[in-house]
């Protein structure tokens, strides 16, 4: 009932195929069997952190933030410098184009 309608033509001919539904098949018989037993999962073990592990986890998180923190502010650095001297390079372009302007 829910199935897409979509006309299979291989050799565009112009002429329309209808669309046929294929036959329904008799259903075979089904015999009824036993369900299968569910799988055993083991129980999940909790993680118990001890103080150096801790520690660990600690100084590992620090040094990813400070990593990522240092990346973060070389590449601002690096737009700034490059904003400052697109700037610069501008206003020298400037002057001289007013000084061909003048005729010097």
């Amino acid at each position: 009932m829910l199935q897409p309608r979509i006309p299979v033509n291989p050799l565009p001919t112009g002429k329309p195929i209808p669309l046929t539904h294929p036959a329904p098949t008799p259903a075979a018989s089904v015999e009824p069997t036993t369900p299968a037993p569910a799988p055993v999962v083991p129980a999940r073990t909790t993680v118990q952190l001890t103080l150096g592990s801790a520690l660990a986890l600690a100084a590992g998180g620090g040094a990813v933030v400070l990593v990522v923190g240092a990346v973060l502010v070389s590449m601002l650095l690096a737009v700034a410098i490059t904003g400052i001297s697109v700037a610069v390079i501008a206003v020298v372009l400037r002057l001289l184009v007013r000084d061909m302007q003048k005729g010097r």
